[in-house]
């Protein structure tokens, strides 16, 4: 189990890491941990938007988008998220 590759989005403006198989987060428990280390959280219900050095969207299945055109801020971002959270490793063979 890991995520995919963080992928640049669509439209351009966000890099997507999508976890395979589908994770189903507690986003209570990561609000928590996201406020306990002093990071901004707007709870949204089904998704948190965390202010990191650029704005994040953690969703109940997984998904995290990272709004940035920067590939390397984005890897050093969800590696950060990765720790504060537990999350799954990228998968480098996708």
């Amino acid at each position: 189990m890991g995520y995919y590759s963080l992928r640049l989005c669509a439209g351009g403006g966000a890099f997507e890491a999508v976890p395979a198989p589908r994770l189903n987060l507690d986003l209570r428990r990561v609000k928590g941990a996201l406020e306990a280390s002093h990071i901004p959280v707007v709870d949204a219900r089904v998704m948190l938007i965390a202010q990191l050095e650029r704005e994040v969207t953690l969703s109940r299945d997984g998904r995290v988008l990272i709004k940035t055109k920067d590939g390397a801020e984005a890897a050093s971002i969800f590696g950060r998220l990765r720790e504060l959270l537990d999350l799954p490793s990228v998968d480098s063979g996708n």
